[in-house]
């Protein structure tokens, strides 16, 4: 299993909004840069972002890119159900009537019980944990290079 780049560039593009939460408006060429991801690709990923109420976008000069609720309110979880959709590891997990083995299969339990893990996992670190870690880790940087 692997998570795609829209949604690893969505944590991380939401983790640079967080650190910068509470001051003006970000453009998007700026997260791209500090990122180092396409401004290209991230305009597309905003538009789920935007659609699904987690950032806020203004127009003009000043304008650009804000978190919708404070970092603590959002969870990775909210950015991957946004970008990604609801995690479902199989699709009968989801949809038991598509499958006619649904009640009688022991794997699909399994399957049921790691996308529950995963759920569980990714709705319990915010915004606010990621950028709390990147400031350690930065100073951490700093002070192994003194």
């Amino acid at each position: 299993m692997k998570l795609s780049t829209r949604s690893r560039y969505g944590v991380r593009m939401m983790a640079d909004l967080a650190d910068n939460y509470g001051k003006t408006p970000v453009f998007l060429k700026d997260i791209a840069k500090r990122e180092d991801i396409s401004e290209k690709y991230l305009s597309i990923i905003v538009i789920p972002l935007r659609a699904a109420g987690l950032i806020q976008s203004t127009r003009g000069a000043y304008g650009g890119y804000v978190l919708a609720r404070p970092p603590e309110e959002i969870t990775v979880g909210d950015i991957f159900d946004a970008v990604e959709g609801k995690i479902c590891l199989v699709d009968c997990v989801k949809n038991p009537q598509d499958c006619s083995r649904a009640s009688t299969c022991p794997t699909r339990d399994v399957w049921s019980v790691l996308s529950d893990r995963i759920r569980d996992t990714l709705g319990s670190i915010t915004m606010a944990d990621l950028v709390k870690t990147r400031h350690e880790k930065a100073l951490n940087n700093i002070m192994s290079n003194i």
